[in-house]
């Protein structure tokens, strides 16, 4: 699919590394044969020696080879099987323990297990297991169960550790964050990139882009409105949302019927529930939303609560444009959101 990008764009995007362009498009270099990603860490060529493509099967067609650097035939942000093996243990079993003896024996390497951690979950492996421990304590706690009971069933062994532990992620005792909701939050691999996604029993809260710039904001804000803490973990809302958006992506999908759970003020509400009513692979200004909610003076309103909008794609943002037909502000940046019209522009049939 074609990007409105100019070439003195996409080569500034590659001098910056810039991963808002993940997938967008691919840089060919005329000298050494290759193609890479926005975001490859080689030497930056010339602007004369290079070309850009929208896709790997164009640059292949043209005879590159892709680069072994950044592997731009290869999804950086998949998870790979020897991870999601692990969490599914560590799901099946939440009292489970798996140490770094227990990670050799599975050869894998303790250090390697650390780094991925610390970059997709910014913490290391022995962490996540913690939070997953807590996190199905605290459920059980808050169905009824006894302190002690959920604290030993869930692989702690002392009361004390446990609410030491507790303390420092909650801050309070068991006892007093009795009865607050629970957030899941999961990360989900799509080709422009990784995103969180969270959900309540209740459906889904938030999808954003892992770099999107108010991403702790939107969690104190979260957690605030729904008197909830977010832990690791995943739900069937989340499970429906990441079948879902592998359908968007692929273009068979055109709705989502994930059930959404959007705490915000009246007026935002508003506008997002009108945002829901854009068809797919169409685009609508402000303007036209303004009018729409029946407010059409409020065009700057209704730009505010879009940029507040905390689920993408799902609640499509992305299909409302400047009523002179240009890109504006979008928080997964403007070439994510010209690929994503550009995607249903095609599939619209």
């Amino acid at each position: 699919m074609p990007t409105s990008m100019t070439f003195e764009e996409q080569y500034d995007a590659i001098v910056r590394k810039d991963a808002t362009y993940e997938g967008v498009f691919f840089t060919a270099v005329k000298t050494t044969g290759i193609f890479c990603r926005p975001t490859c860490t080689a030497r930056k060529p010339k602007p004369e020696n290079v070309e850009f493509f929208n896709n790997t099967q164009d640059a292949i067609r043209h005879g590159y080879r892709p680069c072994k650097r950044c592997r731009p035939l290869e999804n950086p942000d998949a998870t790979p099987d020897y991870i999601t093996n692990l969490l599914a243990d560590l799901r099946a079993n939440p009292e489970l323990k798996i140490k770094d003896y227990d990670l050799r024996q599975r050869g894998l390497e303790p250090a390697h297990i650390r780094r991925w951690f610390k970059k997709h979950h910014n913490m290391t492996f022995q962490a996540y297991q913690r939070m997953m421990r807590i996190n199905s304590a605290y459920y059980h706690i808050n169905q009824g169960q006894r302190v002690t009971d959920a604290a030993y069933g869930n692989g702690f062994e002392s009361l004390s550790g446990f609410n030491e532990r507790f303390r420092k992620i909650f801050s309070g005792s068991p006892s007093e964050n009795e009865g607050k909701t629970v957030i899941h939050i999961h990360r989900i691999t799509t080709p422009l990139g990784p995103m969180y996604a969270c959900a309540t029993d209740q459906g889904l809260c938030l999808l954003e882009f892992t770099d999107r710039r108010m991403l702790e904001t939107e969690f104190k804000d979260l957690r605030k409105r729904l008197n909830a803490v977010i832990l690791p973990g995943l739900n069937s809302h989340l499970q429906q949302t990441g079948r879902e958006l592998s359908e968007y992506f692929a273009g068979t999908r055109k709705s989502f019927t994930v059930p959404l759970h959007t705490p915000t003020t009246p007026f935002r509400q508003q506008v997002w529930d009108e945002l829901l009513t854009i068809p797919y692979g169409t685009t609508r200004s402000y303007a036209q939303q303004a009018v729409r909610i029946g407010n059409p003076k409020a065009v700057r309103a209704v730009a505010s609560a879009n940029g507040h909008n905390r689920v993408a794609i799902i609640i499509p943002c992305h299909r409302v444009i400047g009523s002179d037909g240009s890109l504006t502000g979008y928080a997964g940046g403007l070439a994510r959101k010209q690929w994503l019209l550009d995607l249903e522009g095609k599939n619209k049939g």
